[in-house]
């Protein structure tokens, strides 16, 4: 899938074959999403309200920064919020507990940063609903499930969609897999309760219809940091890196992201883009002239067990637009 990238974000001759499937998967979509509204597949209801953080399109967004956002906000406003995650990326089926010290490999490298950034439960498992009822079971004080991803896992019901769209790729070339990069009609946006532009002012973020002003945030990702995969207490900054032979690795979404931000810290350094979910070896970070090797760090909780001192994570946090806060607990308020 992954060579069809280059074809999401223009028009070429290769979409002459490629848009017909498009329209054949748009009808599979319609037709999915018509059987829950109507009622004829059934949507499991929790005990508590769900809030789905998700995205049309295919690759990373921010989602995971945002919805450890959003449950700092919600623990923060007096709600008790539990988590729950696919896990891509690791071989869970059946619903399991994530810790900070969880195998990513097992439970997927988001849940284990989830678990170490949240300071709430996360479980993580193929089934949604039957993860959530897990999580709750074990956690009866939990009064919200947040769901980092699923906006198309409909057999879970929720009060509350919150989708959100990078502000440099955006919708690409507005059209659905396999031809362009969107899991879902560009029209699903007027369904959701929020639309979170990532990295660019939200009246920027065009082909968004149906969208009101009122339901349109901005969110940046911020952060200067560097720990040590060592040795986590050691702390940097760019400012420790001068004239460093530096290596840049990323296996996100989009790793041009983390990329663009550390240039925009002055660093300058050696780009290794990797796919999203990379499953990291020594052999992946024995970089010849090296230095130093920085990493996103979803990458780092992959890496941290073969790494040697010479590899540091980046974290960053979202700033969210607090409005959509409020919205969400509006929405929880019944």
């Amino acid at each position: 899938m992954r060579w069809l990238e280059r074809y999401w974000y223009r028009i070429t001759p290769l979409h002459a074959v490629l848009f017909p499937l498009s329209l054949a998967f748009r009808a599979a979509v319609t037709v999915r999403r018509a059987l829950y509204a109507l009622g004829i597949a059934r949507a499991a209801r929790l005990p508590v309200p769900v809030v789905v953080v998700g995205n049309i399109t295919v690759g990373g967004t921010g989602k995971t920064p945002l919805t450890l956002w959003l449950t700092r906000f919600l623990a923060e406003h007096g709600r008790a919020p539990g988590i729950v995650t696919r896990g891509y990326g690791g071989a869970l089926v059946a619903p399991r507990r994530v810790f900070a010290d969880s195998d990513p490999f097992a439970c997927g490298d988001e849940a284990v940063l989830l678990a170490r950034r949240g300071g709430r439960p996360v479980w993580a498992g193929a089934d949604r609903a039957a993860t959530a009822r897990a999580l709750l079971a074990a956690h009866p004080e939990c009064d919200v499930v947040v769901s980092d991803d699923g906006l198309q896992h409909y057999a879970l019901a929720r009060v509350a969609e919150i989708v959100v769209l990078d502000g440099a790729r955006r919708c690409g070339n507005g059209l659905l897999l396999p031809a362009g990069p969107l899991r879902e009609p560009l029209s699903r946006l007027a369904a959701v309760d929020a639309l979170v532009v990532n990295g660019a002012p939200e009246q920027e973020a065009f082909g968004a219809p149906g969208v009101p002003a009122d339901r349109r945030f901005t969110m940046t990702l911020a952060g200067a940091v560097f720990h040590n995969l060592r040795d986590p207490r050691r702390k940097a900054t760019r400012e420790q890196f001068p004239r460093q032979r530096l290596h840049a690795v990323a296996g996100i979404g989009d790793p041009q992201r983390f990329f663009r931000h550390l240039e925009g810290l002055g660093l300058g350094f050696v780009a290794h883009p990797f796919p999203d979910h990379h499953a990291f070896s020594p052999a992946n970070l024995a970089f010849a002239e090296c230095d130093a090797v920085i990493m996103t760090e979803k990458d780092a909780v992959k890496c941290e067990r073969f790494c040697d001192e010479k590899c540091w994570a980046l974290a960053v946090d979202a700033h969210v637009d607090p409005r959509l806060g409020q919205l969400i607990l509006q929405r929880l308020a019944g």
